[in-house]
């Protein structure tokens, strides 16, 4: 293990301090620019199409809300017209013959 200095740090670590404070020194405000960042592409296809998804979604969720908010057609509809009042015909009435309960059809029974 390495030997540590007095407030606890290696001497690699002293040697990184020291590389950067270099390094760091040897940069001035003159070396700084104030120009304007150089221009690319600022939209691109995949913003674009992020962009465009996010509109339909928010155009969808528009259309919802009016389908199932909003009031539709409040008219109620109209009623069949009322029919006339009478007595309305029934099935034509036949005599009541007596029926043969044997099933085989009906037929007239006489008194002897």
């Amino acid at each position: 293990m390495k030997p540590l200095a007095e407030d606890g740090r290696s001497a690699t670590e002293d040697r990184v301090r020291a590389a950067l404070a270099a390094r760091a020194s040897l940069v001035t405000h003159r070396d700084l620019s104030h120009e304007t960042p150089p221009q690319g592409r600022s939209w691109g296809v995949r913003r674009v199409r992020r962009v465009a998804f996010a509109a339909l979604g928010v155009a969808a969720a528009a259309v919802t809300v009016c389908l199932l908010v909003l009031p539709g057609d409040r008219t109620p509809a109209q009623a069949p017209p009322a029919g006339t009042p009478g007595i309305s015909e029934g099935p034509p009435s036949t005599p009541a013959d007596p029926v043969d309960p044997s099933g085989a059809g009906p037929r007239v029974i006489t008194k002897p």
